[in-house]
């Protein structure tokens, strides 16, 4: 990157990688418009739009690079699952406290990945000049990934009050707001939808959980590389 003035100015390639970018990742958002208009609890609906693979009770397919275009295929290990089962176990009283388990739970899976895949260094918010690259995580990836931890926790039966549904996407540009995505979760009493989103903050940093109405309101501040 060059400099002038104290300011950063971008080479061409780098200025070409966030024009592409940016296109990639409105036509990416724009194909999931279905699913800012109306809630789907089947998180099938996300993959058959995104390059999420669903994981399993014995692997997690991790996407990185933007808009899925990497996948890391992880393992947990019986010390994994024991570590995430005491943190639900910890928050079975009451279904605000499970929410906050949820969010440690999403914690310790990117604290325990980042080293592998490199996004230990991933940081909150998007930066438009990071497409492509290994480690680096836009928020469809980081949607993906918080729903691919949630349906693991599902699958082994540590969710007590609450069920996953698919992502949900908000924001294209046209109500002055920057397109963006997110993991929600069902309150079984109730039926109340929240969103965690886990792309506002750097990796392993804990969550933001809030009534998923409140996150279709929410205007983010401004983005890097916008």
């Amino acid at each position: 990157m060059l400099w002038a003035k104290d300011k950063p100015v971008l080479k061409r390639a780098d200025t070409m990688r966030v024009l592409f970018t940016r296109f990639a990742l409105l036509s990416l958002i724009l194909s999931l418009a279905g699913c800012m208009a109306q809630m789907s609890e089947n998180p099938e609906r996300w993959v058959e739009t995104t390059k999420m693979r669903m994981p399993t009770e014995k692997a997690l397919y991790i996407c990185h690079g933007f808009g899925c275009k990497l996948n890391y295929a992880f393992q947990p290990n019986a010390q994994d699952l024991e570590i995430v089962t005491q943190i639900m176990q910890d928050g079975q009283a009451t279904a605000e406290a499970e929410r906050e388990a949820l969010g440690k739970a999403i914690q310790y899976f990117e604290t325990r990945l980042g080293p592998l895949i490199g996004s230990d260094k991933d940081k909150g918010g998007l930066d438009l000049t990071s497409s492509g690259i290994a480690g680096q995580m836009d928020c469809i990836d980081e949607a993906s990934n918080s729903t691919s931890y949630l349906l693991y926790l599902q699958m082994h039966d540590l969710l007590t009050h609450h069920r996953v549904s698919s992502p949900v996407a908000r924001g294209f540009f046209l109500d002055g707001r920057y397109p963006h995505a997110t993991s929600v979760v069902r309150q079984k009493q109730g039926k109340r939808h929240y969103a965690i989103d886990s792309w506002v903050k750097d990796n392993g940093v804990f969550p933001v959980i809030m009534p998923l109405e409140a996150w279709f309101q929410e205007k983010p501040a401004g983005l890097r590389g916008a």
